[in-house]
């Protein structure tokens, strides 16, 4: 009985850890989602521009040897 509550606190523990970490991946993967549903939106809509003056649009790029969302 002692070895299976070892192995179940063992178990516990390490849910413990890895649970952070696969909620980070869940979130990122969405994030990841909606972007390319954003950008599949905005290129549907995208057309030429009305006029030359016109601003550039703000993107983020993900860098994944850095992990962060850079505005270019």
């Amino acid at each position: 009985m002692n070895t299976f509550l070892n192995y179940l606190v063992v178990a516990a523990l390490f849910a413990l850890v890895l649970a952070p970490v696969a909620l980070g991946v869940v979130r990122e993967r969405r994030i990841d989602r909606q972007l390319r549903e954003a950008e599949r939106g905005r290129r549907a809509a995208a057309g030429p521009p009305e006029t030359e003056s016109a601003a550039r649009p703000v993107t983020a790029t993900r860098r994944p040897h850095l992990r962060v969302w850079v505005r270019v």
